[in-house]
């Protein structure tokens, strides 16, 4: 497994835990075994998508350390953000727990 992809493991575990209901948000292109192209959500979406303990949809965008999300990614949270979700990006477990718990 990648390093983004054992964070997002950590990340949905631990917020699952503390009560939100958080889950991965795959985006790409794939196929089928008979060779049917299949295009799964759109560029940008973020990496999780969940409901907060108090209602308040959850997005949020993983990076390891030293990555940033494209411009697309950060389109995608400002939109949502401004809708009333909870969203950002984070590059640790303790961030993802602290956007979710404090944001206003």
């Amino acid at each position: 497994m990648n390093p983004e992809t054992i964070l997002q493991a950590q990340v949905i575990d631990a917020l699952n835990r503390r009560g939100h209901l958080v889950f991965n948000h795959t985006v790409g292109t794939f196929f089928t075994p008979q060779g049917t192209r299949l295009k799964i959500g759109n560029h940008g979406e973020a990496d999780i998508w969940g409901v907060a303990k108090g209602g308040r949809a959850i997005f949020i965008e993983l990076k390891i350390k030293g990555h940033k999300p494209r411009p697309d990614q950060l389109q995608f949270l400002k939109v949502v953000g401004e809708m009333g979700a909870i969203a950002g990006w984070c590059t640790s477990v303790e961030e993802a727990i602290k956007l979710v718990e404090e944001t206003p």
